[in-house]
C-alpha cells in the first residue's frame, strides 16, 4: 500500500508520514473536502454524515494529525485566543465558557484561560501577558477594558466603549420588565432588591432598569429594602448575609429579586431561617438560570440569560474579526432574557 507506481498517485503507507493530499488520494476525496472535516469547520455540514466519518475513521487508521505549525505560518496566525474571567465556578461564568469552548473548539482554535479575581492589577496586567503569547484575540467575561488593544476583543457582558471591542449583552431592560411586571401580577409591592458587587459590569445598568420597571409597574422603591453583594464569594453566603440584613427592616417585604441565582439561594436559606416560607410568605426571583436553579425545592423562578449562546456568539464573532481583518467591527449585540416560573414564586398574602 504505501508503494508508488510509475503515473499513480502517492498513497498512505505505513512507513510514510501521511499528509493531507495522501489521506485525500486514500480516500479518493479532494484536499479540501477533508480539511474541512478534519478541521471542523462550519462548511463541512455540507458534506454527508456517512462521508464524514470514513475521513475521521481513515485519519485515525493512519494517525493522520493536521500541521498546526504549518497552518499557522500559511496564515501568519498561531490560532489562539486568550479568554479573561473573573473566577471559574458553577453558575454564570461557567455556562458562557462551554459555549465559547464549543465554537473555538469548532473553528479550531484553543485557548487560554486566566481568572484575575477582581484584582486591579491581573485585569490590567492579564491582557499583557496574553498579547505576549501571541494570541489573535481575547474574549473577555465581566472584565473592564480600560484601553484598545491590538488585537480584536470581544466582552461577555461588557458595556465599555473602546475602539475596537465588541460587547455581547443582555437586554436588561427586558430581564427587568419581565421579572417585575411577574411580581406586580401576583400583588407584590412590597419587593426588596439584592444589587450585585460594585465590580460587577451588569450591577450598574441592571439596578437601573429594575427601577424603570418598577416605575412603570407604580411601585416604590424603597431604599431600606436595598441590599449590596459585598465580597468576591462565588458561594451563596453573600445573598444570605444581604438577605438577613434586609429581613431587619420594617416593614417587611412581601418579595425579593436578587442579582443572581446564587445569592437568591442564599436569601432563601436567611428567609427560612426567620421562620418564614417561600413562597408563601416571600417570593423569591434569582437571574442566569444556572442549572441547579430548576432541582431546588421548590424550583427557583430566575430570569434566564442565554448564557452558553452569549459565550458562543462572542468567540463566532471574534474568529469571524480575527479570519476577515479590516472589516466592520459590531460595538453591541444584545440577546434577549427569558422569564422562567417556577415554585418561589406565588400571590402576594393579604
Amino acid at each position: 500500500m504505501g508503494a508508488k507506481g510509475r503515473g499513480s498517485k502517492a498513497r498512505v503507507g505505513i512507513d510514510t508520514r501521511p499528509t493531507l493530499r495522501s489521506l485525500a488520494d486514500e480516500l479518493g476525496l479532494s484536499p479540501a473536502s477533508v480539511s474541512l472535516v478534519l478541521n471542523r469547520a462550519p462548511a463541512a455540514k455540507s458534506i454527508p454524515p456517512a462521508t464524514q466519518e470514513r475521513i475521521r475513521a481513515a485519519a485515525a487508521r493512519f494517525n493522520y494529525r493536521p500541521n498546526t505549525i504549518a497552518k499557522s505560518l500559511r496564515h501568519r496566525r498561531t490560532l489562539t485566543v486568550g479568554v479573561i474571567v473573573p473566577e471559574l465556578s458553577e453558575g454564570y461564568a461557567a455556562l458562557v465558557m462551554s459555549g465559547i469552548e464549543d465554537a473555538l473548539l469548532q473553528a479550531g482554535y484553543l485557548y487560554f484561560v486566566a481568572s484575575h479575581r477582581h484584582r486591579a492589577d491581573l485585569v490590567e496586567e492579564y491582557p499583557r501577558l496574553m498579547l505576549d503569547r501571541a494570541v489573535d484575540g481575547l474574549i473577555l467575561i465581566d472584565t473592564p477594558l480600560v484601553s484598545p488593544l491590538p488585537v480584536p476583543v470581544v466582552a461577555v457582558s461588557g458595556h465599555d466603549d473602546v475602539e475596537g471591542l465588541t460587547n455581547i449583552v443582555l437586554d436588561h431592560a427586558a430581564a427587568a420588565s419581565q421579572a417585575i411586571a411577574h411580581l406586580a401580577a401576583l400583588g407584590h409591592e412590597r419587593i426588596a432588591y439584592i444589587k450585585g458587587q460594585r465590580f460587577s459590569s451588569d450591577t450598574a445598568i441592571r439596578w437601573k432598569t429594575i427601577r424603570e420597571a418598577a416605575r412603570g409597574h407604580r411601585l416604590a422603591v424603597d431604599r431600606a429594602l436595598v441590599g449590596q453583594l459585598d465580597g468576591d464569594s462565588s458561594l451563596p453566603d453573600l445573598g444570605y448575609v444581604a438577605t438577613r440584613r434586609l429581613l431587619e427592616a420594617r416593614p417587611r417585604f412581601t418579595a425579593l429579586f436578587a442579582f443572581n441565582d446564587i445569592s437568591a439561594l442564599g436569601a432563601i436559606r436567611a428567609i427560612r431561617e426567620r421562620g418564614l416560607r417561600v413562597p408563601e410568605d416571600v417570593s423569591v426571583v434569582g437571574f442566569d438560570d444556572i442549572p441547579s436553579a430548576a432541582y431546588q425545592n421548590p424550583g427557583l423562578t430566575t430570569v434566564r440569560q442565554p448564557l452558553y449562546e452569549m459565550g458562543q456568539r462572542a468567540a463566532d464573532t471574534l474568529v469571524a474579526r480575527m479570519e476577515r481583518p479590516g472589516g466592520a467591527v459590531p460595538r453591541t449585540i444584545s440577546l434577549e432574557p427569558t422569564l422562567v416560573v417556577r415554585g418561589t414564586t406565588a400571590r402576594a398574602r393579604g
